[in-house]
């Protein structure tokens, strides 16, 4: 993926979510990963291959201590991959 806005990579992981757990809940910018998604630490390393291997990014385990929201991953994603060009 080139060029991509922090807007599609939030729009992409609400849909990548929604489909990623097992949880019936619509996924927003807003929805916190483990309160409202139950991503446990596991579930969480899979997400992190995944977005890696989608957006050809080296994700840093110790970045996501802080990812508390959808909003909050999709703005990582954005920074590591707007470092990475």
């Amino acid at each position: 993926m080139s060029e991509v806005t922090q807007e599609q990579i939030t729009a992409l992981l609400c849909q990548r979510l929604a489909n990623f757990t097992e949880i019936e809940a619509e996924v927003s910018p807003e929805t916190n990963l483990i309160t409202h998604l139950a991503i446990d630490s596991v579930k969480l390393l899979n997400l992190v291959m995944e977005i890696e291997d989608q957006f050809d990014i080296s994700v840093p385990l110790n970045t996501l201590v802080d990812v508390l929201t959808v909003q909050d991953l999709a703005n990582l994603i954005y920074k590591i991959k707007s470092l990475s060009q």
